[in-house]
């Protein structure tokens, strides 16, 4: 696992374009964070990590902060198609919140759809529950229908 450098910028679109198109239509928000994790991530004082198999890219997770103080947004979590189910997201997840504690953000927020069973049962095990209500917070994507919540 390592931070994100200008050179994974193809590897980061490419990865998370092929989840998403797979399964939802790419929205302006996505594409906003995919031509420029730089400037809408990182630059903000967010984190881009990358999964490395032998030197090449094989997952990715951002986390983007200012939505609210303290809150880290998990956001672009990918892995390749055939490295799935092999770990990359699980230890994405783990470095995402020691990523987080260690810039001392007291929480990480996330919204997915529920069709996504595979990253709703990492978020869950990893301790992240439901949002409900007045929790809710607005979204500019029409596929979420879902947001969670791990207090770290």
């Amino acid at each position: 696992m390592r931070n994100f450098t200008p050179a994974d910028g193809p590897a980061f679109k490419a990865l998370n374009l092929a989840w998403i198109e797979q399964m939802f239509d790419v929205e302006a928000s996505d594409l906003a964070q995919l031509d420029d994790p730089q400037a809408t991530i990182i630059d903000l004082g967010g984190r881009v990590l990358i999964a490395e198999v032998d030197g090449e890219p094989v997952g990715t997770a951002g986390l983007v902060a200012g939505h609210a103080p303290g809150t880290l947004e998990l956001v672009k979590m990918s892995a390749r198609d055939d490295m799935r189910g092999k770990g990359v997201g699980k230890a994405l997840m783990a470095a995402c919140i020691e990523t987080a504690r260690e810039v001392g953000a007291k929480c990480i927020w996330l919204e997915s759809n529920r069709k996504l069973d595979a990253a709703l049962g990492l978020y869950k095990a990893a301790g992240f529950r439901e949002l409900t209500g007045e929790e809710m917070a607005d979204t500019p994507y029409t596929r979420c229908d879902i947001q969670m919540v791990l207090e770290l």
